[in-house]
């Protein structure tokens, strides 16, 4: 039996900002309860390994950086149709691969539906393991926005009450 939906954190945590979908997933998860059949992975760098991932739910909801020339910080959302529009020439090794592993989910006729919620990074490619303050920052407002497209697939977390 196939989730209904996996919530996706991709990026490389060792390069500052590139890192974002990760960072926020573990944060994301830490404030909310998700129901069952609802789960959030972090992909990381994971490229093919992700495969079993993404054929085995039936949506998928991304969240990564997109390396775009705009202003960072600037937020994009948009469906597998429109990756090809917004997505750069590969840049990075999850990139290439997470690409990759969308096309071979299609060609085993297992790719899940799925939209993107992406970031514009400060800083690109630099060996650290902390983000920019203008990422972090973003945090609250992409709660926001994922929790508004689970609204929209009908999932509802529950907040994690903190101590």
């Amino acid at each position: 039996m196939k989730r209904k939906l996996i919530i996706l954190g991709l990026g490389n945590v060792l390069l500052g900002d590139e890192g974002f979908g990760v960072h926020f997933v573990r944060w994301f998860e830490k404030r909310h309860s998700l129901p069952p059949g609802v789960e959030v992975v972090d992909g990381g760098t994971l490229g093919y390994g992700l495969l079993p991932v993404l054929t085995e739910c039936e949506k998928a909801v991304v969240i990564d950086a997109i390396r775009l020339d705009d202003e960072p910080g600037s937020v994009y959302r948009f469906g597998r149709e429109e990756m090809a529009l917004y997505m750069p020439p590969p840049t990075s090794a999850h990139e290439v691969e997470f690409a990759h592993v969308l096309c071979q989910a299609d060609l085993m006729g297992e790719e899940p539906e799925v939209f993107f919620l992406c970031i514009v990074p400060k800083s690109w490619g630099n060996l650290d393991l902390e983000m920019t303050p203008l990422m972090e920052e973003k945090f609250p407002l992409f709660e926001r926005l994922l929790l508004e497209e689970l609204g929209r697939q009908g999932i509802v977390p529950e907040e994690r009450r903190h101590a």
